[in-house]
């Protein structure tokens, strides 16, 4: 029986429609290669740098400090700045998702949503901050156009674009069409022969969205404020260049800690990442959980 580099020439290795396992997993080997390196590799190395002091000393200083003031203040400015905008994008993007699917907008007019949507939740970070500081900013060109057409002055009524608030408007930007991207996939599941069925039986719009479609969209609702959730809570370029670093996030301190002059302290900065990797995987192991609930009625 000839032999080839990938087996026997006559394919008697193919038995009961099996490929050999080395040409099963040789397609994947680049995506494994690529999370040993940039993702598991980091984690680990996150992790066991967390029970050691400066001095190579083990350790378990760092996680006790977890529960110091400071840090627990910024645990919980995250989430609260996290679920605020998971909860604003979500909303608004489930309206447009819904407008764009079941409202009648042209093929055209959707695709270009869907497109600008891609487009739209992946600008972040610096780019993201300078071009909300020219439109929003103190010098900024909206500013300008509100005061000057309608007199009024929004930093003296109390509006900062560099606190949490402006934060979240500008976290918004890329959560929005985040949420419309990942919810729009679901609303198109949605049949019509339930919506048909609802409306012969004298179900009115309200009561079949009350009994029928929310209760289906639920879980792949929650699963997408998840999504945003944790899109947000790992989000720094954005907060830092925004605030300068003023605001009190996990994600700063995690900053200063590792490349800091003054709080410079990497084991501090490793315990404190490994604390968002727990909340993250939480998320994400519900989120999941939550899709393949959602599955079972939207395939």
């Amino acid at each position: 029986m000839t032999k080839t580099f990938f087996g026997s020439a006559d394919g008697s290795e193919r038995e009961n429609g099996r490929k050999p396992l080395f040409r099963a997993v040789l397609p994947t080997l680049p995506f494994f290669i690529f999370c040993l390196l940039f993702l598991i590799l980091p984690a680990l190395t996150i992790l066991s740098g967390a029970f050691f002091d400066s001095k190579g000393r083990f350790t378990l200083a760092n996680f006790v400090n977890l529960f110091t003031p400071n840090i627990v203040s910024s645990y919980a400015v995250s989430i609260e700045l996290s679920l605020a905008t998971a909860l604003i994008g979500a909303g608004a993007g489930f309206v447009l998702a819904y407008g764009a699917q079941g409202g009648g907008l042209s093929p055209r007019y959707r695709g270009f949503l869907l497109s600008f949507s891609g487009v739209a939740s992946n600008f972040a970070g610096v780019p993201l901050a300078f071009a909300f500081i020219a439109t929003l900013g103190r010098m900024g060109l909206l500013t300008a156009l509100v005061s000057s057409v309608f007199g009024l002055d929004l930093y003296g009524k109390g509006f900062s674009l560099y606190g949490f608030w402006g934060l979240c408007l500008s976290y918004v930007y890329f959560q929005v069409p985040l949420m419309v991207i990942v919810i729009t996939p679901a609303i198109r599941a949605l049949r019509d022969e339930w919506r048909e069925a609802a409306r012969s039986l004298g179900a009115s719009r309200f009561r079949y969205w009350a009994e029928i479609g929310f209760p289906i969209l639920a879980p792949a609702l929650c699963s997408s404020i998840l999504l945003l959730f944790g899109n947000a809570f790992g989000a720094y370029a954005t907060a830092y260049a925004l605030t300068g670093g003023m605001l009190n996030l996990v994600t700063i301190l995690i900053g200063s800690q590792i490349r800091g002059d003054v709080l410079h302290n990497p084991n501090a900065g490793y315990a404190l990442a490994t604390g968002m990797v727990v909340i993250m995987a939480v998320t994400g192991t519900i989120s999941n959980a939550l899709k393949k609930k959602s599955s079972r009625w939207l395939a």
